[in-house]
């Protein structure tokens, strides 16, 4: 029978709520107000809720549950209880946001309260709009926006909560589902069409708004969630591994193992071209253990045939465990 770690249960369950909350304060506060769609359904949830006023977190969840379903439906039950839970947490949070805080932005240069003229560069704070009988606009709260400033702060929650997300086990759901599902179907592959569906929604500022600035700054946003992602999901640690074919076998792994103060795996090999038996060191290095491997290898054997790639995770004696 399965023994389950109570502790990291808890501590997935933790990340799944924190990036949640997260997610939810970056969409509404961040993104939202500035007009951004950097994809995904909560991407064009905040175009329809700009056109047509209704909750950003109805638009999304009235997206996410057919999706959800017809994914189950022509993918099988691959997205588990998590991704689920957090599809209605980042729900919950969202319409909690929209509904006792509205949409007043975080970042800002200033905000102006009933303007009925405002500076053509300013951007009114979504649903403060005073319309007279006829639909007119009267006049409504603007503010002076920070355009960079804000999508670099966007990118960072927003990579941040999903990083965090993924961190619990779950994924974001969502608009993913149709890239998963036209993988199934075609020979292109996952990550080109998550580009591409995203890329899609991301334009719909661009139509709605007219405004080529807004695309612009969502991509940005989805460039600088991504790093953090990454950040977030393999940590601070970057980690290389090296194989080294030499000639001088004793010599480099006195090199790895007194030097260095690492282990490596030593295999027996046959040159390709010349039939020669070879041997070959496979280690893995901190980038900084990395440096100090190819400085000394030079002294040691310069005709050393060395190849590092890198590995985004390493789990064992020396390195995180197993266990975590």
């Amino acid at each position: 029978m399965k023994t389950i770690n109570w502790k990291r249960e808890v501590l997935a369950y933790f990340y799944l709520v924190l990036g949640s909350v997260l997610f939810a304060v970056g969409d509404v506060l961040f993104v939202n107000p500035y007009l951004l769609a950097p994809g995904g359904t909560y991407g064009l949830s905040n175009v329809l809720n700009t056109v047509w006023p209704w909750k950003i977190s109805l638009y999304a969840l009235c997206m996410d549950i057919p999706l959800l379903i017809i994914g189950t439906l022509i993918l099988g039950p691959k997205f588990g209880f998590k991704t689920i839970l957090s599809t209605f947490l980042i729900f919950g949070f969202t319409w909690l946001i929209e509904s006792y805080y509205g949409y007043t932005p975080i970042i800002e240069n200033g905000i102006f309260e009933n303007i009925t003229t405002p500076n053509s560069e300013w951007l009114v704070v979504p649903h403060t709009e005073m319309l007279n009988e006829a639909g007119e606009l009267i006049s409504a709260n603007y503010f002076v926006p920070d355009y960079f400033l804000n999508t670099l702060v966007s990118g960072g929650i927003y990579g941040l909560a999903i990083g965090l997300i993924f961190k619990s086990g779950a994924t974001s759901g969502g608009s993913d589902i149709i890239s998963m599902i036209l993988h199934k179907y075609t020979k292109i592959s996952l990550g080109t069409l998550v580009m591409i569906v995203d890329s899609i929604i991301t334009l719909t500022t661009l139509i709605a708004f007219g405004q080529l600035r807004l695309p612009i700054y969502s991509i940005l946003v989805i460039f600088i969630e991504g790093k953090i992602i990454d950040l977030v999901v393999d940590g601070f640690n970057s980690y290389k591994t090296a194989f080294i074919v030499t000639d001088k076998a004793e010599e480099v792994r006195d090199l790895i193992v007194k030097d260095i103060n690492r282990g490596g795996t030593c295999f027996f090999g046959k040159g390709l071209y010349k039939g020669v038996d070879r041997k070959m060191i496979y280690v893995t290095l901190t980038r900084p253990e990395l440096v100090k491997l190819q400085s000394a290898l030079k002294e040691v054997d310069p005709d050393a045939f060395l190849n590092v790639v890198s590995s985004t995770e390493i789990m064992g004696k020396g390195f995180k465990p197993l266990s975590e």
